[in-house]
């Protein structure tokens, strides 16, 4: 049974997560090459703006803030679910090639698979999804030992190697593409946000949706699986079932969150930590705050870079990777 002050906080910080989300998007609505002044946002938002103020802030802020927000939600919620299947505090996304592997399914499917711009948004997240998930079978088989069960050391390395291979495979897929293709492949790789229209909104939105309820059903499960092997076998649970399942949700929420907004990284790796250090290693009560947390944080990643460099801005990749691997760093000498 969960103690009720450790439910009383982990709503307290729910709210405050909430509160911090806010505050940044409001600032992220101001903020920008074009300006939008604070005053004028409650009348915009009422419907009593100019042309140019509701264009800036209907068609190129609010989308924009929506997908970093649901993105990031998206990849934390995925690096939760890693972190408890795996038994590893280094598991994440884009650490252990899950991401790559579905960068290389979209740089395939944008180079070499014409199809009508109006449909391209809604298969992207079917596309990644697949590359992620071949790129996850391979990384399971690889790390399973027939006696061991599942090695949580042998999958980061095995991971990290094919985050590089997949990397260079890329490299070599794009060598000959054409310029404006390439330059759209480089950001991706980056970690631009590129998807910031209202439709990739509509696009990521079911599958958090879908994949926030199932988790927190399978909470319970995946603490168990948080055990020792032999412990969740003793417990009555069909470990390799719950397990693939569980897997096959972290890889369709990695893979929906990158599909627009590029190869990010860390997210799933310092949301998770940052909740657990807040409210304990339960699932029941960290991923909600995890969750929100990595939205913030990718919110916070992009509202800087956008605005540090004008006019285009320095990639949210970028900036979460120079939180995240120090981090990284630090966890690799700690545990």
């Amino acid at each position: 049974m969960i103690l009720s002050a450790l439910v009383r906080k982990q709503r307290l910080i729910l709210l405050v997560c909430l509160g911090l989300i806010a505050v940044t998007a409001v600032l992220g609505m101001g903020l920008g090459y074009s300006k939008l002044s604070y005053d004028r946002l409650i009348p915009v938002l009422l419907g009593h703006g100019t042309f140019k103020e509701d264009f800036v802030l209907y068609s190129v802020r609010l989308p924009r803030i929506a997908i970093t927000l649901l993105a990031g939600m998206a990849l934390a919620l995925s690096g939760s679910i890693l972190q408890s299947v795996t038994r590893n505090d280094l598991a994440d996304p884009g650490i252990i090639g899950i991401n790559s592997g579905a960068g290389v399914a979209i740089a395939l499917f944008f180079l070499y698979f014409p199809i009508k711009v109006g449909s391209f948004t809604y298969f992207l997240p079917v596309v990644a999804f697949v590359g992620a998930l071949v790129t996850a079978c391979l990384i399971y088989l690889l790390s399973y030992n027939r006696n061991q069960g599942l090695n949580p050391i042998r999958l980061v390395l095995v991971g990290v190697g094919f985050s590089m291979a997949l990397s260079g495979i890329m490299i070599v897929i794009i060598s000959s593409a054409e310029r404006q293709k390439v330059d759209f492949i480089a950001k991706w790789i980056a970690g631009n946000i590129w998807g910031t229209d209202w439709p990739f909104v509509w696009t990521l939105l079911p599958w958090l949706i879908l994949l926030i309820p199932f988790t927190l059903y399978k909470s319970t499960r995946l603490n168990i699986l948080g055990l020792t092997e032999a412990s969740a076998i003793g417990v009555g649970l069909k470990v390799e079932k719950e397990r693939l399942v569980l897997l096959l949700a972290a890889v369709a929420a990695a893979a929906a969150a990158v599909s627009v907004t590029g190869g990010i990284a860390f997210i799933g790796l310092m949301a998770p930590h940052i909740a657990k250090a807040l409210v304990g290693p339960r699932n029941q009560l960290f991923i909600p705050v995890a969750v929100l947390l990595g939205g913030w944080l990718l919110l916070v990643a992009d509202t800087i870079g956008r605005n540090i460099v004008d006019p285009d801005g320095i990639a949210a990749g970028i900036m979460v990777s120079l939180i995240g691997v120090p981090y990284f760093a630090y966890l690799l000498l700690r545990k």
